[in-house]
This record gives C-alpha cells, sequence and structure tokens, in this order.
C-alpha cells in the first residue's frame, strides 16, 4: 500500500497534496513551520523539522512511508539534501517536484550571482529603493548596506525587529499578478530587485514587472543539490505513485 510524504509548503505541493486526496491515497503533508498560518490541507499534516537526515530517516520507518516527495523551495537546500541522504539510507523511492529555473528573455536586465553575499557586494553603493524578494530568512546580510530603502514582502508579520533601518513590509500571500507587481514598484519607486531564480509561474510576475519597468533584477542562483529523480509537474509525480492526476496539474 502507498504511503506517501509530502515535504511541502508551496503551490505546487498543495496542488499535489490535493490530487493525493481526490485519488484517496494515504499521505502525510508536512511542512517546514516557517509559516505560522500554512495553507490547510485535506491531507495530514504535520509541522516542523525531523532533526536533520538521521531524524528523517527514523521517520520514514516509524510511519512506514513508502514514499517521498520533495516539493519543496528550490532553496530549502538543507532538506533536500537530507532527503536525499535520508531515501538513501532507507531504501525509500525519492522524486522530488520542482519547476524549472527561470531562463532570460529579451529585454531583461539580470545580474547574476551566486549566493546571497553576492547579491548584497552586487547593489550599489548609493541610496537606492531595493525591494527584496528574499524571504525573512535571508535579510539579515542586507544589514551590511543600510543605505537603502528596502521594500520587503512576507507571507506573515514579522515577530522580531528588522535588521534594516529602512524596510517596508507588505504583508501578503502570492501567486501575484502582473498589474500588482506593477502597481506596487512604481508606488515605491523600486529601483533595483533582489531575487532567487524560484522558477515557475506564481512569482514570475515581479521578473516580468521588472523587464517591463526596464530595472535591474539581481538574480540568485539556485543552490546546488545531490542528484535525485525529478519532474516538473504534478502528473508526473501522479504517475510515479502509480495514479493518473485527476486536476490536471
Amino acid at each position: 500500500m502507498t504511503r506517501a510524504l509530502i515535504l511541502g509548503g508551496t503551490a505546487d505541493a498543495n496542488l499535489l497534496a490535493e490530487e493525493i486526496a481526490q485519488a484517496g491515497l494515504q499521505a502525510i503533508y508536512s511542512y517546514g513551520g516557517r509559516t505560522r498560518a500554512p495553507a490547510g490541507q485535506r491531507l495530514p499534516t504535520r509541522i516542523g523539522g525531523f532533526g536533520g537526515a538521521g531524524g528523517l530517516a527514523d521517520y520514514l520507518r516509524r510511519e512506514g512511508i513508502t514514499h517521498l516527495v520533495d516539493a519543496t523551495h528550490p532553496f530549502a537546500a538543507e532538506m533536500s539534501r537530507n532527503a536525499v541522504a535520508a531515501c538513501a539510507e532507507t531504501g525509500t523511492p525519492l522524486i522530488a517536484l520542482e519547476r524549472a529555473p527561470w531562463v532570460k528573455a529579451d529585454g531583461d536586465n539580470w545580474i547574476e550571482v551566486t549566493d546571497i553575499s553576492s547579491a548584497v557586494a552586487a547593489l550599489p553603493k548609493n541610496r537606492a529603493r531595493v525591494f527584496l524578494a528574499i524571504g525573512r530568512q535571508h535579510i539579515a546580510p542586507f544589514s551590511a548596506t543600510p543605505q537603502h530603502a528596502y521594500t520587503l514582502r512576507f507571507v506573515d508579520p514579522p515577530d522580531v525587529a528588522l535588521p534594516l533601518p529602512d524596510a517596508d513590509v507588505i504583508v501578503s500571500r502570492g501567486p501575484f499578478t502582473l498589474a500588482g507587481e506593477l502597481e506596487m514598484m512604481r508606488a515605491r519607486a523600486i529601483a533595483w530587485i533582489v531575487a532567487r531564480n524560484s522558477g515557475g509561474p506564481g512569482a514570475r510576475a515581479k521578473i516580468d514587472a521588472a523587464r517591463m519597468l526596464g530595472l535591474p533584477v539581481i538574480m540568485i542562483a539556485r543552490p546546488q543539490l545531490p542528484d535525485r529523480p525529478r519532474v516538473e509537474s504534478v502528473a508526473e509525480v501522479m504517475e510515479w505513485l502509480g495514479h493518473r492526476a485527476c486536476l490536471g496539474a
């Protein structure tokens, strides 16, 4: 009998959970615990870490997990590495559900960097209005460039003071529209954008808006991960689980 574990927290993971629920398969949806009010699920859920690769391996054995789907954010590198290690230890089949990264198009003004520290270094020396579209866990390094006026967008309000002296926080949950991103950037006179190459349509609007406005985007490349089976659609995961997708995602 199939009993899957979904490492979730993304829009695709939520779509997969709905497909699995529709198919009547046994599965558990795991949230990393970074969002205080995660989206509701029809599947049983758990919230929080596993205690590293060893803890995840113990969980797979204890819960009788037959298949593991890594549908975490492409930048959740530690969790993805732990998944590879835990599945290797336990012999559990693993597949990653991960959208392809964005590809630079005509008119894009990208400054491509490998990590957060390189993104900080790529910002201009003079004061500028910067949209930091990188998640709350990676804000601290930008305290090294406090001259800028930063706009940040979080799913939850910050519960501690931000390490940036001039920060405007938007509390909102995506996906975001092109019209909305254009309005936000114009209203705040955004001049620079820092983004992670997450891929997929849900967060693409800010990149398209930057192109339309002629704004430079400091684009952070995805982290390197161990080799693992990878697909880009919910339907492919359902096929891997031996079931046909019901909702066509």
